[in-house]
């Protein structure tokens, strides 16, 4: 009884000795299986990079309110999974703690450090009431402190904190240019993109009406929906700022459409030829896509006017994305505009890559010619007979100058390896149009990846979001919705025939053998 006591012993220590072990190592490593297509519940490489680099310690405080109610209790659970990962692969550069702002001082002290109240919505006692809670967290490297007010958007929690210590450790931004004097879309229509990119990157003007040279310190430079003509001395500084090297992204509108007045006409903005000197072309048509978004139309049924949805073909929902460019893979749509066609096939011919990154959906086509816009206008299959036609790309490479044997003579007539991005939309950016976050997070990459800066990319573009569906013709539709009625029932029948026919055999056969 002794030694039987004493093996019980040995073997409840040695239980409680592997559950503290696992502890420990459960602490430092993660285990977790996810099955979202982006891995959106799982730390990327880029933030495991970035807090691996940390040269100095990050103190991370999390003022979390205790004991509030769901959803915003479920913050907390998360800020805490992901601070754990986070101080995983740290190397003791990374520490937090959390704190329960209580009472006046503990309140004030988390209103000190830049995290606001929210009001949150508390049943006590079967009475509603109004509570106050703090959900934010505070970032201190060195002498520098970033805060994050409201921990709100759980699926973009980790591109905040990454892009946070990406803020507290970089030295200088880099500057992103973009141009003016062409009637381009001013800042002030583009709050929410320039919110977005301004905390990684100085955001700065670039006047190319003065026929002055892109300041050399410029990481990339901006082309965003111009509506005047670009005369030579702008198209000269453009050219020679990419013949230096430089990085261009031409966001345009190639048509002047507007719904309003249910017409649009081309704009000659000067800048065609020199495009096709680089190898790609944005076409005068516009592109119309069966997989697009609604507009809101007044019809007219007799004497009653009544306001409806309708399908706009010429605002595409965009979900054909090259599968290996970090600017567009892990996106879920993107919203155009009336959207011009490219056309990249001339860039092969003087040994540029090009890239096709958005395309249209399996029914598409385009509209040339007379621009009249009608919202109710029935498309036929002929209408819609393209499949994939592009509307943005990227073209790399080693580029001619466009000034060559020209006036004024190009300074610098071959760049070194450098890269364009052209959308034929410009006005994806715009706050009037901005309904989606797909678009906000397309641009913020196009900024990232033009700037050499690719890492919080893959980061930005993790998303819990349902992709627009496929497009199908009738007939599959038709298909799949009797399929769906018919189809369970005549499984269960066919399956109840089964059994009683090897029921009948079964009792066949045992009459057989009695």
């Amino acid at each position: 009884m002794k030694k039987q006591r004493t093996q019980n012993i040995v073997r409840i220590a040695l239980i409680l000795g592997i559950l503290v072990v696992l502890n420990i190592i459960s602490i430092r490593l993660f285990g977790r299986l996810d099955l979202t297509s982006q891995k959106v519940y799982t730390l990327s490489d880029a933030s495991k990079n970035l807090v691996g680099s940390l040269d100095d310690r990050v103190t991370v405080k999390a003022y979390f309110t205790e004991d509030l109610p769901a959803p915003y209790n479920n913050n907390r659970r998360s800020a805490l999974d992901i601070l754990n990962e986070y101080k995983a692969y740290a190397k003791g550069n990374l520490q937090y703690e959390f704190i329960s702002p209580q009472g006046e001082k503990g309140e004030q002290d988390a209103q000190q450090q830049g995290i606001a109240p929210v009001q949150v919505q508390v049943v006590n006692e079967d009475k509603l009431e109004i509570k106050r809670g703090y959900l934010g967290l505070v970032m201190l490297y060195e002498d520098r402190k970033e805060v994050l007010p409201v921990v709100q958007n759980l699926s973009s929690l980790e591109y905040d904190i990454s892009s946070a210590l990406k803020r507290l450790t970089t030295r200088t931004k880099k500057k992103i240019g973009y141009t003016t004097g062409h009637g381009e879309a001013d800042v002030s229509g583009m709050r929410q993109v320039y919110q977005a990119v301004s905390p990684q990157y100085d955001m700065t003007p670039v006047d190319l009406s003065k026929g002055e040279p892109v300041p050399s310190d410029i990481a990339a430079l901006l082309v965003i929906s111009p509506q005047n003509r670009f005369q030579d001395s702008a198209k000269y500084q453009l050219d020679q700022y990419l013949m230096r090297g430089g990085k261009v992204a031409f966001l345009l509108n190639r048509i002047n459409a507007n719904l309003q007045v249910r017409m649009g006409q081309p704009v000659d903005l000067g800048l065609e030829d020199m495009l096709q000197n680089y190898g790609i072309r944005v076409n005068p048509d516009l592109v119309r896509d069966a997989q697009c978004a609604s507009v809101r139309v007044m019809q007219q049924q007799g004497s009653i006017a009544f306001e409806s949805q309708v399908p706009f073909p010429y605002i595409p929902v965009a979900s054909n994305f090259s599968a290996s460019n970090p600017i567009v893979k892990d996106l879920q749509s993107v919203f155009f505009f009336f959207a011009s066609s490219l056309d990249t096939s001339g860039a092969s011919a003087q040994g540029l890559k090009t890239e096709v990154l958005v395309r249209s959906s399996k029914r598409s086509g385009r509209q040339t010619g007379f621009f009249l816009i009608d919202p109710l206008q029935r498309y036929t299959p002929a209408d819609l007979a393209e499949e994939g036609i592009a509307l943005a790309a990227m073209v790399d490479g080693t580029f001619k100058s466009f000034f060559v044997g020209k006036q004024p003579a190009a300074a610098v007539t071959k760049s070194p390896e450098t890269r364009i991005i052209i959308v034929g939309d410009g006005d994806f950016v715009k706050d009037e149009f901005l309904g989606n976050r797909g678009n906000l997070t397309f641009f913020a990459n196009i900024v990232d990846y033009l700037a050499d800066d690719a890492g919080l990319i893959t980061i930005r573009s993790k998303n819990v979001a349902t992709p627009p569906l496929e497009q199908v013709s009738d007939g599959t539709k038709r298909f799949l919705k009797y399929a769906n009625f018919i189809g369970p029932p005549l499984l269960i029948v066919a399956y109840g025939l089964f059994r009683w026919r090897r029921r009948v055999a079964f009792k066949r056969a045992m009459e057989a053998q009695g």
